[in-house]
C-alpha cells in the first residue's frame, strides 16, 4: 500500500512539473515514478496514513502564510540594521529547546529558521538547536526559544508529527 501511494504521488508530481497529459509523457512519468519507488521507496515515510489526513494540508497552508509573513518582517528588520548609521546588531549563538521529535520536523524547523533573514541554524545536538542570531534580544532561554522557533514549531509539529 505504501509503495502504491508513493507511486501515485510521484506520478502526480511528474504531471504537475511537466504540465502535459500526452500519452508519452504519462508513460515516461509512470516509468520514472516506478523506478523512483523501486530504488528509493524504503527510505520514504513509514507511516503513509499521514499523507491522507486533510488537517495536515490545512496546517501546511497556514504555516506557509506564517513563514512568508515572518520572512517579510525579518527582511525589513535586517535592512533596518544594515542601513542604520550605527548598525545596531548584537550577534550571538542561542541554544533553542526543541519541542519537535521527528527528524523531518527538526530539519524543516532548522531550514525555516535559516531561510528567515537574520538567523542561521548551526547545529542540532540532542533536543537543542543552536542558532546564530543577528540581534539577541534577551538572555532568557525560554523567551529567545519562543522568539526564534516558536513561530514555526507549533505548525511544523501539527504537520509532521
Amino acid at each position: 500500500m505504501r509503495y502504491l501511494v508513493m507511486f501515485i504521488l510521484a506520478l502526480l508530481f511528474w504531471l504537475l512539473i511537466t504540465f502535459s497529459l500526452d500519452v508519452y509523457n504519462i508513460l515516461v512519468g509512470a516509468l520514472a515514478a516506478l523506478l523512483t519507488v523501486l530504488f528509493f521507496g524504503r527510505f520514504y515515510v513509514r507511516n503513509i496514513r499521514k499523507f491522507v489526513q486533510p488537517q495536515r494540508y490545512f496546517h501546511l497552508v497556514v504555516y506557509l502564510f506564517i513563514f512568508i509573513w515572518e520572512c517579510i518582517k525579518a527582511n525589513f528588520d535586517v535592512a533596518y540594521r544594515v542601513l542604520h548609521p550605527k548598525m545596531p546588531i548584537k550577534p550571538g549563538i542561542v541554544k533553542v529547546k526543541l519541542n519537535v521529535k521527528t527528524g523531518i520536523a527538526r530539519t524543516i524547523l532548522a531550514n525555516s529558521i535559516t531561510m528567515t533573514p537574520g538567523t542561521i541554524s548551526v547545529d542540532i545536538v540532542g533536543d537543542y538547536l543552536y542558532v546564530h542570531w543577528i540581534y539577541v534580544q534577551t538572555e532568557n532561554p525560554e523567551e529567545y526559544s519562543r522568539i526564534v522557533a516558536g513561530r514555526f514549531e507549533k505548525y511544523i509539529k501539527k504537520i509532521f508529527e
